[in-house]
């Protein structure tokens, strides 16, 4: 999506795009040195802390909001608190999860980060969230999926910890989706058939021939726009994204494992959070390790519903013929 801003945005645009995507890679090394360190509150607690870097790149910020401050005056501020709370209540209620790193970690975010980013971003140990440009882009905290997707990176690092690149990359974005957007459906208690299966609703503007950032439903249908291009998203692995961009394609080919993931949930039925989201926990926590490819996504999330719910249970046909229909088994 920024590549295409980058090169059909105006002058604007392109230099919005090409800080976005600097600022971005700087993250994603320090996520990865960051590695599996944490820091831990005492085990049980929620604590988020919000700072406001007042369209500085500097981190943290000032702290505007700690927590049961009452809500502050700027939304973003709000948002980015709810989210984080959202988050953490669907891994500690439904997972039985303790925070990020499941030993407590305080949930840190900062808002109002840099002049017009256009991103949201886990570094490693805190949330940070853009305002966006404001011509093609809204602020990252309008949507709680977003702040639910980035926040699932930090379960990820702590788990499986898949490399950020080709398929175990896809998976990382996958994954992150899927959180995402089970946070989104929990907090409007919305069953499969309820959902609407888009990520970041909101975040894009009026200006874009868009309703979303992904479409779990539909991958490749989110947005379709003279600027951003088209929803590159496959839902079938014959489709795939073989070249050597976006990091080999996570940001692609993650749609293949979401639909993967919506087809399952569909199947399965009632709110995805329970089962479908279970059986996809379960298999990043347990199964899953840096170099996971598409397949063995599939057979661990197939294990994982043999396991939960019995050999050859409606839960693990439903997730074995979801993984079919998109191509990798």
């Amino acid at each position: 999506m920024l590549d295409n801003l980058i090169q059909y945005g105006d002058e604007k645009n392109r230099e919005w795009a090409l800080t976005t995507l600097r600022i971005s890679e700087r993250f994603r090394g320090k996520r990865r040195a960051v590695g599996n360190v944490s820091f831990a509150i005492s085990p049980g607690q929620k604590r988020r802390t919000i700072y406001d870097a007042k369209t500085s790149t500097s981190l943290p910020g000032v702290l505007v909001r700690g927590e049961g401050d009452p809500p502050s005056a700027d939304q973003a501020v709000n948002e980015a608190y709810d989210g984080a709370g959202a988050t953490y209540d669907l891994f500690r209620d439904v997972y039985e999860r303790n925070s990020v790193d499941d030993r407590g970690l305080r949930l840190d975010a900062t808002v109002h980060y840099g002049l017009r980013y256009e991103n949201a971003f886990w570094d490693g140990n805190q949330m940070i969230y853009g305002d966006g440009d404001g011509q093609l882009f809204n602020r990252f905290t309008l949507a709680i999926d977003v702040i639910a997707h980035e926040l699932a990176h930090g379960v990820n690092q702590h788990e499986a910890d898949l490399d950020y690149q080709n398929e175990p990359g896809a998976l990382n974005e996958s994954f992150a989706d899927v959180f995402g957007t089970l946070v989104k459906q929990r907090s409007l208690n919305q069953t499969v058939d309820q959902a609407d299966w888009l990520i970041g609703v909101g975040i894009l503007t009026s200006r874009v021939q868009g309703q979303a950032l992904r479409s779990l439903k539909a991958p490749g249908t989110a947005y379709d726009d003279r600027i951003l291009g088209k929803d590159p998203q496959p839902s079938h692995y014959a489709n795939r994204y073989q070249g050597t961009s976006d990091d080999g394609g996570v940001h692609i080919n993650s749609g293949i494992a979401n639909h993967a993931f919506y087809l399952a949930a569909m199947a399965i039925g009632g709110y995805a959070w329970e089962k479908a989201g279970r059986i996809w926990y379960f298999a990043l926590r347990d199964i899953l390790r840096s170099k996971s490819t598409f397949q063995d996504a599939a057979n661990a999330t197939i294990l994982i519903a043999e396991q939960l719910y019995g050999s050859h249970s409606d839960e693990q046909k439903a997730v074995r013929s979801a993984w079919q229909q998109v191509g990798v088994i």
